[in-house]
């Protein structure tokens, strides 16, 4: 037994001496290792973030769980309203909200709040009296700190509470109405179990509505396809980094062949040289997730800020500024890390496995399974692609789209070697001349110890193209869109009902147009959308487009005879122009029209104003639309005319500058993750190269040997790099459309409910086909200056040793 172990340490330190004498390859290791982890469990620690925060936002008030009592004018809710409810048996408990030094302060009232209070730090032998007494405040660390910093602490009891939302702080109602200086309800949540017998809301407080409970099903799906988006590139960028591994394990089994043939010659059994070489990839695979894991922490923290600011802008959806250790994702760090470095093992050790003892040291016989392996990943691409196309003609859902993409992906980069073999074959047989003949040649040499990094920039390449394209597309869109919806020039927001009537009134007067903006939380077909009333004018008949209309869309909508859906709430319901829409409290109407609505995650249904009013008749318009040539002259008329400060009016480029803002906002996390992919992919190509480099010199020094100088060689080398590069960058240009695409009408319909059109932006492409030229070009400048510098006496030992 001592034996043995002797046998199993000499082996395994013999396996590690192969790191010592090649330094440069334990680098490439680690170093894709850890950049794919990276990548990866950066962005999985941002996902276990927001989805942390939307679970103590539901847990902290119930959100979604309890019907709401509101003003039906939109102002707040008096005491003695509550009070009546109370007496008149309706179970109802009081909320009153607002803003303070940035931080939403949220009063309940501890004695009636359904559901009891969320998990707060109270003592178990007086949790009400804790709440109720001394002022106390309750949030995160980072929201009591921002409250310090404004010198709130000198006033209230801060408390720190994990469990409350980011950005939120929970107190006693009394508390907060103090601190706000109110004393009036925002709203009255109803609770789940009411007496059987109870009057009607109308026959006690007519001025208040029930507000149905508005599921989390809109804003869930949209952050978790949100979510899905970034795990899919944290996947792709993983994908790209583990091509280094596998090209750094390919590479290091290459060099160990003769090790490998001496250990299994001298009677180290096939056995224990596979587990010992297991031993060893799975000790290096830990140490690189290590490090990953630490680098995946640095890039979360530094993406966070954008991806909370797009979840709440585009959203509305609020997440923790800072970064917690969570198990979830670093744990998934190392599971993939290990699970990564094992697949891109295991087809070497299954090799070595199935070779005769001696045959492992032969280039011959690992190229002939080299062979043999491409013939089947080509295969396998074929398959990959024509189930890329099965599902397109068959399949839905969200997963499908990824899953297309995944196999358009993966299949376009095991099919790359063989591509990139046939150019190359093609090339050197219209080659004119000995040293382009050899050239070529030499590349398809080369192409199965780069493959591995140029199927890492295919990808980048390629994914870059696709988001590219998606974003620009979105953006022309979203332009167009903002130009339509917000043709008018000035923008009007009222505080109170009565000034509504007195506004109107002086507007009519003195603009060209004035457009009442109504909305109201409603049911269509049974689905929760937003209804709008509009007053049909010229600004809606020549602004709106539509992606389907009746010939008489607008006039129909006039006369109270069709309404108007957007896209979401269309595809959602499966209806289109025609089909019949019941609204609760009317009768059936037809689809006029179906307009775009990007950005917006809900259904919404557009009605002529007086059918709004007809559903709604204690509705009052709080915002106007306003058409004027001369929009500070309207306002100072108008504040003549009701008393109405400038701050009440807003102007349509500050509204369209805002939402533009919010969108290249939206975008920064995407571009950051591309970025990085194809500074991976970039780094991937480089360690090959210079893994590669040495290991050429047998094959580079009869060419120089018979005439070409260092320097051509080396001329060579780069120009080789940059060809490949081009051919990569060709071959992503479809790849990358076919991405963008599948985005498009694809994920995008599935994720948001809507399909964009598609754009080609060929400036784009061609800077990103620069970048990619660029990264092949800095790749391979190390390694071709380490060939035009090298020593004769390097190239004349090839000859000494009778290779």
């Amino acid at each position: 037994m001592t034996a043995m172990r002797g046998i199993s340490s000499m082996t395994l330190l013999a396996l590690l001496s192969h790191w010592r004498r090649n330094p440069l390859q334990l680098v490439t290791f680690m170093t894709g290792l850890a950049l794919a982890t990276a990548l990866w469990s950066g962005v999985q620690a941002i996902n276990a973030e927001a989805r942390a925060s939307y679970q103590a936002a539901a847990a902290t008030l119930g959100e979604g769980q309890f019907d709401q009592i509101v003003a039906r004018d939109g102002n707040t809710i008096t005491l003695q309203d509550f009070v009546g409810l109370r007496r008149a048996g309706w179970q109802v408990s009081p909320v009153v909200e607002g803003e303070l030094h940035g931080v939403r302060l949220v009063g309940v009232d501890p004695l009636t709040s359904p559901g009891g209070l969320p998990d707060l730090p109270l003592g178990s032998s007086a949790p009400l009296q804790e709440f109720l007494g001394d002022g106390v405040l309750f949030g995160t660390a980072e929201t009591l700190a921002h409250l310090q910093d404004a010198g709130l602490a000198g006033h209230v009891v801060l408390q720190r509470a994990p469990s409350v939302a980011p950005g939120m702080a929970l107190g006693d109602i009394g508390l907060i109405q103090t601190l706000l200086d109110r004393d009036d309800l925002d709203r009255l949540r109803v609770s789940a179990d009411q007496p059987l017998r109870r009057p009607a809301l109308s026959s006690i407080a007519p001025h208040l509505r029930v507000q149905e409970t508005i599921q989390r099903s809109d804003l869930g799906q949209m952050t978790d396809s949100f979510h899905l988006n970034l795990t899919a590139f944290g996947l792709l960028s993983f994908a790209v980094g583990l091509f280094i591994v596998h090209g750094a394990i390919g590479l290091t089994f290459e060099q160990r062949r003769g090790t490998l043939r001496t250990l299994r010659a001298l009677g180290v059994p096939l056995r224990r040289l596979t587990v010992l070489v297991a031993i060893e990839m799975l000790c290096l695979s830990i140490l690189g997730a290590l490090l990953g894991i630490v680098l995946g922490y640095v890039v979360a923290a530094a993406l966070l800020p954008d991806v909370a600011a797009t979840l709440r802008g585009l959203y509305g959806a609020s997440m923790s500024g800072t970064l917690s250790l969570r198990p979830e994702w670093w744990l998934s760090g190392f599971a993939i890390a290990i699970v990564g470095t094992t697949v891109a093992t295991a087809d070497k050790l299954w090799q070595v496995a199935h070779m005769p003892l001696l045959a492992s040291a032969h280039p011959r016989a690992w190229s002939m399974k080299v062979g043999q392996g491409a013939t089947l990943r080509s295969l396998f691409a074929v398959a990959l692609f024509l189930g890329a196309l099965v599902l397109m003609r068959v399949g839905d859902g969200l997963l499908t789209g990824f899953a297309i993409q995944g196999a358009l992906l993966l299949g376009a980069a095991l099919a790359l070697p063989a591509v990139l073999s046939v150019v190359a074959k093609a090339l050197q047989g219209s080659a004119h001349g000995v040293v382009s003949h050899w050239f070529w040649a030499d590349t398809r040499q080369q192409l199965p110890g780069l493959s591995l990094a140029l199927m890492a920039l295919l990808l980048a390449v390629s994914a870059n193209i696709g988001v590219a394209t998606m974003v620009s597309s979105f953006r022309l869109t979203f332009i167009d869109f903002l130009d339509q919806r917000l043709a008018s020039e000035l923008y009007v927001a009222l505080e109170t009902d009565d000034q509504s009537a007195a506004v109107e009134a002086s507007l009519l007067a003195h603009a060209g147009e004035v457009l009442p903006l109504l909305s109201a939380d409603t049911q269509a077909n049974g689905i929760r959308v937003e209804l709008d009333g509009v007053r049909v004018g010229p600004t809606y008949r020549e602004n709106w487009q539509f992606l389907g209309q009746s010939d008489t869309a607008w006039s129909d909508v006039a006369d109270g005879k069709a309404l108007i859906v957007n896209e979401q709430f269309a595809r959602r319901a499966d209806i289109w122009v025609g089909d019949p829409v019941t609204l609760r409290g009317a009768d059936p109407l037809p689809i006029g029209a179906v307009v775009a609505d990007y950005g917006n995650p809900r259904g919404q249904v557009v009605v002529s104003e007086a059918l709004f009013f007809a559903l709604f008749p204690d509705a009052v318009a709080l915002r106007f639309g306003v058409r004027t040539d001369a929009p500070d002259v309207l306002i100072d008329r108008v504040g003549q005319d009701t008393g109405l400060s400038r701050s009440a009016f807003t102007d349509q480029a500050e509204i369209k500058a805002f939402s533009l803002r919010v969108f290249e906002r939206t975008f920064t996390v995407t571009a950051a993750l591309n970025i990085l992919t194809l500074g991976v992919a970039g780094f991937a190509m480089l360690m090959s190269l210079l893994t590669l480099a040495d290991m050429r010199v047998p094959q580079l020094a009869p060419v120089w040997a018979a005439g070409l100088t260092r320097r051509t060689l080396g001329r060579l080398e780069l120009l080789r790099a940059l060809a490949l590069a081009v051919l990569v960058f060709l071959l992503a240009l479809p790849l990358g459309l076919a991405l963008a695409w599948v985005l498009l009408a694809i994920i995008n319909v599935e994720a948001f409910g809507w399909r964009l059109p598609m754009f080609l932006f060929p400036g784009q492409y061609l800077q990103l086909g620069l970048l990619a030229v660029m990264a092949g070009a800095l790749a391979a400048l190390w390694p071709a200056l380490r060939l035009a510098r090298m020593a004769p006496g390097t190239l004349l030992k090839v000859f000494a040793n009778d290779r």
